[in-house]
């Protein structure tokens, strides 16, 4: 932690200036909310919402913007965290976050690798089981980034 916040980036970020930090977390809460609304929609589909609309009408758009939240969560998350990593020593949420967004990126990993999976998206006939899987692997999916937002809101508090 105190690498980096000793880092050169970190010394780069805190000379740019007053406002840095709040643009940061902006962009932050952005990529975040843009991941975590994607992720929910498809999650919901998955689970079983939405029946009537094709899950790759609902694919295209959410997959993409899911992984945009997930890059811009991510850079700007590590730029703040650099400004002043090591007052978050001691902090049990910022130790849950990160091992549950591992745990996230391991669920899409996981769930891109299913043949159940490649058979929505490719808006083949399911095979009897692909529901019931689905549903398993969204619900993890959306516990797991429900967590992840919740550590990281938590970790101002502590």
């Amino acid at each position: 932690m105190a690498w980096l916040e000793g880092s050169a980036l970190a010394e780069y970020l805190r000379g740019l200036g007053i406002w840095t930090y709040g643009l940061l977390n902006l962009a932050h809460i952005l990529g975040v909310a843009t991941l975590f609304g994607a992720v929910l929609v498809l999650d919901l589909r998955l689970l079983g919402v939405w029946r009537s609309i094709p899950a790759t009408s609902l694919l295209r758009p959410t997959v993409p913007l899911a992984a945009g939240g997930f890059v811009v969560a991510a850079i700007s998350g590590v730029m703040m965290l650099s400004f002043n990593t090591t007052e978050y020593h001691g902090n049990p949420f910022i130790y849950a976050k990160f091992p549950l967004i591992g745990l996230g990126l391991v669920n899409v990993l996981v769930i891109s690798r299913l043949p159940a999976w490649r058979r929505v998206t490719a808006g083949d006939t399911p095979a009897p089981a692909d529901p019931a899987i689905l549903r398993v692997c969204g619900a993890a999916s959306l516990l797991t980034w429900l967590a992840v937002v919740t550590c990281g809101r938590m970790i101002g508090y502590w």
